[in-house]
C-alpha cells in the first residue's frame, strides 16, 4: 500500500533534508518525490499546483497540501501519532520558545548562510554569477547569527537549544542550515565554525540524536562538496 504522505524535496535543500530526517527518525511512512532544483523542476506548472511559491519542500497528505518547512514540521509533529513530545512540546511556554527560534531563523541564520553559500559556490548551478560583496555581507550576518545562537540559546553546557535535554524541530532545522557550509570547502567552513566550539558540539549532539538518518540525508551534500573541491583543484593546477 502506497503511503498517503508525499514529500516533495531536493536533498540539496537544507529544509528538505530537515524534513526527510524528521520523518525517518520518527518512522513516518512517506514517499519521497525528488524535485530537482538544478533542473528547475520547482518552477514547472505541475509542481506549482502543489506549491504556488515554487519552492521545496512541500507535502501532500491525502488531499491536504502544505509548503514552508517549519509549517510542515509543526504539522507532522502534531498530526502523526508516536512523535515524541520533545520535537514540538505540548507545553505552550516551551513551544513558544521554539517558535521564536524558528521565526528568527529565516531572517538571520538562513539569510546569512544560504546567501553566503549561493555567492561562493552554488550560484553557477542556478545560472547565477557569484557576487563577492554579497558573500562578504552574508558571511557577517552568518557569523553574527552563530554568536547569537551561542549566547542566547546555548548558554552554559546546553546540549540542545534552550537548554533542552532532547532536540526540537528548531535544532534540526538550524543544524541542517549550518551543515550546508560543507559546500564552501573546508578552509571557509573552518574559518567560520572553527572558533565556535559550542556550535560544533551542539551540531554533533543533533547528528548523534538523529543518526543514521542525518548522515544518509547529507550524502548528496558531501558528494557535491567532493565534486566542487575537485573542480577547484583542477582550476588551480591549470594556473600553475
Amino acid at each position: 500500500m502506497q503511503p498517503l504522505l508525499k514529500v516533495y524535496a531536493d536533498r540539496l535543500s537544507q529544509p528538505s533534508r530537515a524534513l526527510i530526517i524528521f520523518c525517518r527518525v520518527n518512522r513516518i511512512d512517506f514517499e519521497e518525490v525528488t524535485v530537482d532544483l538544478v533542473k528547475a523542476q520547482h518552477l514547472t506548472p505541475e509542481f506549482k499546483k502543489i506549491n504556488p511559491m515554487g519552492q521545496v519542500p512541500a507535502i501532500v497528505d491525502g488531499r491536504f497540501k502544505l509548503f514552508e518547512s517549519h509549517a510542515i514540521l509543526r504539522y507532522l509533529a502534531t498530526v502523526f501519532p508516536g512523535v515524541p513530545d520533545h520535537w514540538y512540546p505540548t507545553d505552550l511556554f516551551t513551544r513558544a520558545k521554539i517558535e521564536s527560534i524558528l521565526d528568527w531563523h529565516h531572517s538571520n541564520l538562513r539569510r546569512g548562510a544560504a546567501t553566503f553559500v549561493l555567492h561562493t559556490v552554488l550560484g553557477p548551478f542556478f545560472g547565477l554569477t557569484p557576487n563577492p560583496e554579497s558573500a562578504k555581507v552574508a558571511e557577517k550576518l552568518l557569523v553574527r547569527s552563530l554568536k547569537t545562537i551561542e549566547s542566547v540559546w546555548l548558554k552554559g553546557n546546553a546540549k540542545f537549544l534552550n537548554g533542552n535535554p532532547q532536540p526540537s524541530i528548531a535544532d534540526l532545522s538550524l543544524v541542517c542550515e549550518i551543515t550546508q557550509l560543507e559546500l564552501v570547502g573546508d578552509e571557509r567552513r573552518n574559518r567560520i565554525l572553527g572558533p565556535r566550539e559550542k556550535i560544533r558540539t551542539w551540531m554533533g549532539n543533533v547528528k548523534k540524536a538523529t543518526s543514521p538518518h542525518f548522515e544518509d540525508a547529507h550524502e548528496l551534500i558531501f558528494k557535491v562538496k567532493a565534486r566542487l573541491s575537485s573542480a577547484a583543484g583542477m582550476k588551480t593546477a591549470s594556473k600553475l
